[in-house]
């Protein structure tokens, strides 16, 4: 495992053995028995490509009237409880002693991308958010603080993990394109990405 700096971003390399991943996957199935993933609407009207689901205190969620967080799953049911797998990664990596209260998971299909945006509906900018990759390769890319602007990037792996935090805490950034089929730990291929958020 190596530890490399992007930007502020703390991107934490195969962090996650194969062993550890297959029961990280396991638990997300488990989530979304409980809170099954849906394709939320942008507020611009159009479906995201990205489909996703939730766990934990929080849910985060996007329609006709913006993005926010929310206590319960569209069907109705509160989201389930964060896995002690990923509470774990967050206890290993994050740097602060408070839990996370969400667990946003995506799914990313072949041709499903993630637009440079802030992660900036919590309460507090002062917790990091640590990202987990799992499945397909992903192409992260990174900015500034402000919109546009010189970018870099770098292929996520399978049990990467990354700490955006400090000053990178609301730097803008993305996922252009998905390397469908590079992982075998998906049956039918596609990325898994799991951010972990203090939301109050």
């Amino acid at each position: 495992m190596s530890v490399l700096k992007l930007r502020g971003f703390e991107i934490h390399k195969e962090l996650l053995g194969s062993v550890e991943q297959l029961t990280l996957l396991e638990a997300v199935r488990d989530i979304a028995k409980v809170a099954p993933v849906f394709s939320p609407m942008t507020p611009y009207g159009k479906p995201m490509s990205v489909k996703m689901t939730s766990a934990g205190m929080f849910g985060w969620y996007s329609d006709s009237h913006g993005y926010e967080y929310r206590r319960f799953h569209p069907n109705g049911m509160p989201w389930p409880v964060i896995p002690a797998e990923v509470l774990g990664i967050w206890e290993k990596v994050s740097g602060v002693d408070r839990s996370p209260e969400c667990c946003l998971v995506n799914f990313y299909g072949q041709d499903a991308r993630m637009g440079m945006h802030q992660d900036r509906d919590e309460a507090s900018f002062e917790y990091p958010v640590v990202s987990v990759s799992l499945g397909d390769e992903g192409l992260l890319r990174v900015g500034g603080t402000e919109r546009g602007g010189k970018t870099d990037s770098i292929w996520l792996q399978s049990g990467d993990v990354v700490v955006m935090g400090g000053e990178a805490r609301l730097a803008y950034h993305g996922v252009d394109r998905i390397r469908f089929g590079s992982s075998n730990l998906l049956p039918n291929s596609g990325r898994i990405n799991l951010t972990l958020r203090v939301v109050n």
